[in-house]
């Protein structure tokens, strides 16, 4: 007999039997040898499959896990499948979603040293292995938060903020931030909320340099005003690597801030074959990486580590009465770090696959990625209809098809997704609409790769 919660009593009752549902309907979950595609159900059934669930009773869980299971999850591309081609896939490992149902049901938070030490500890420990990789000194540190876009602009308030105070700027003053036109949206927007104009450096090949840094900074009429320069280690739209080496020689000389956006590639430090790409990354001021994309986390985590986190620590700590309790000398506040205070243990599902797994297992599986996107790019140079845009430096191909307008990439794309070969999604290059591929699943073979590449 279904138990329906009627009270708070029941609510917070543990339900053998929906417990058991739940956990049968996740097992099987893990269970798939192939995670589906799926997103091509009917939306517009959405309306009434949703219409009037919110009642006085509830609905039970058998019924409410029945609709989430046979309809809406039918409405949703599952962004961990291996033929999840498009955007930034997700690849997250067996251990890591698992232990996040652990954080789930323990109702884990990580706010405070005080109440969540054992947390802290274990995030601070998968941050150092990310903040050795890039190179940064031990003392470097930072904290978790949901993704990419926090990151950057946790980092950029740092860099503004203590950049006007090393300069001796008024509080509102106007600075800028350089940055290169293939920067992620997400810096766009991250300035604007901060109020900071951007200094847009134009490029060749779309790759950020220390010389044409140098000469936007030679030909502006106000460099003084600059105090940061945003490089990329691995653009979202083509996986392309800035010079960050002589991007840190220019950051030193003008004393600007040096963030790097890793937030998808920075993951490939930890592969041999493509780690000298990276050099100069060890200069960051700053960096973000988030193991919900190439390092097979579950959604959301992203990582902001600061060279000096006490930098950080006087921007982002939040004073008020009743949490003074939490700032003890030795304590370790990731509400210090950040522009959050509550939050999830983030860094966990992450902390316990690493360790479960071991490095090695990571190597390989980013590697694999690689050299499946090498492979399929010599297969795509084979027919004389597609031209590549570039040569892939990680996992990401840029390509053109002969004769085809944006109408036939939507096609190509709406195609593949409805009979479940692939999901792709068209990007641009140059103001022209292109196709794009994405390949970060270890489970992607070549034969699925290949079937979603264009005759």
């Amino acid at each position: 007999m279904t138990t329906t919660p009627k009270d708070s009593t029941n609510m917070h009752a543990f339900d053998a039997q929906m417990a058991e549902g739940v956990l049968e309907y996740v097992r099987d979950r893990l269970a798939l040898i192939e995670t589906p595609l799926d997103g091509i159900d009917d939306v517009s059934k959405l309306e009434s499959l949703l219409k009037d669930l919110i009642t006085k009773d509830g609905i039970g869980y058998e019924a409410a896990l029945k609709l989430y299971d046979q309809d809406l999850s039918r409405m949703v591309i599952s962004a961990d499948s291996p033929k999840y081609f498009a955007f930034i896939p997700a690849a997250p490992t067996k251990a890591s979603l698992l232990f996040d149902s652990v954080i789930s049901a323990a109702s884990l938070q990580g706010i405070s040293w005080l109440e969540a030490a054992g947390a802290i500890a274990a995030e601070n420990q998968a941050l150092k292995f990310l903040s050795d990789a890039a190179g940064l000194p031990s003392t470097a540190g930072g904290t978790f938060v949901s993704g990419g876009s926090s990151a950057n602009l946790a980092a950029l308030t740092v860099a503004r903020d203590t950049q006007r105070t090393a300069r001796n700027l008024e509080k509102r003053s106007l600075v800028r931030v350089a940055v290169s036109e293939q920067a992620h949206s997400s810096i766009e927007r991250a300035l604007s909320i901060l109020d900071i104009e951007a200094l847009v450096v134009k490029t060749e090949n779309h790759r950020l340099t220390g010389d044409a840094l140098e000469r936007t900074l030679n030909s502006d009429p106000h460099p003084e005003n600059v105090i940061a320069v945003v490089a990329t280690s691995g653009t979202t739209n083509a996986g392309i690597i800035d010079d960050l080496e002589s991007i840190a020689q220019v950051a030193k000389k003008h004393d600007l801030w040096f963030h790097i956006d890793g937030a998808y590639g920075a993951a490939a430090l930890l592969a041999p074959s493509v780690k000298p790409l990276f050099k100069g990354f060890e200069h960051a001021d700053s960096f973000i990486i988030d193991p919900h994309k190439w390092l097979f986390a579950p959604f959301d985590s992203a990582a902001v580590i600061y060279r000096n986190p006490n930098l950080a620590k006087q921007v982002h700590t939040q004073h008020a009465s009743y949490l003074d309790v939490l700032h003890g000398p030795d304590d370790w506040n990731p509400s210090d770090y950040a522009h959050h205070l509550t939050r999830r243990a983030r860094g966990l599902a992450f902390w316990f696959s690493l360790i479960t797994y071991g490095t090695d297992a990571y190597t390989s599986a980013i590697e694999s990625s690689i050299d499946l996107t090498h492979q399929v790019a010599r297969e795509m140079k084979k027919n004389p209809n597609i031209e590549l845009i570039n040569e892939p430096q990680l996992s990401i191909i840029l390509f053109k098809r002969k004769d085809w307008n944006e109408t036939d990439y939507q096609k190509w794309a709406a195609e593949l997704l409805q009979s479940q070969i692939a999901f792709v999604a068209p990007s641009a290059w140059n103001g022209e609409v292109v196709g794009r591929l994405v390949f970060l699943h270890p489970s992607t073979t070549l034969e699925m790769a290949l079937a979603a590449v264009p005759k």
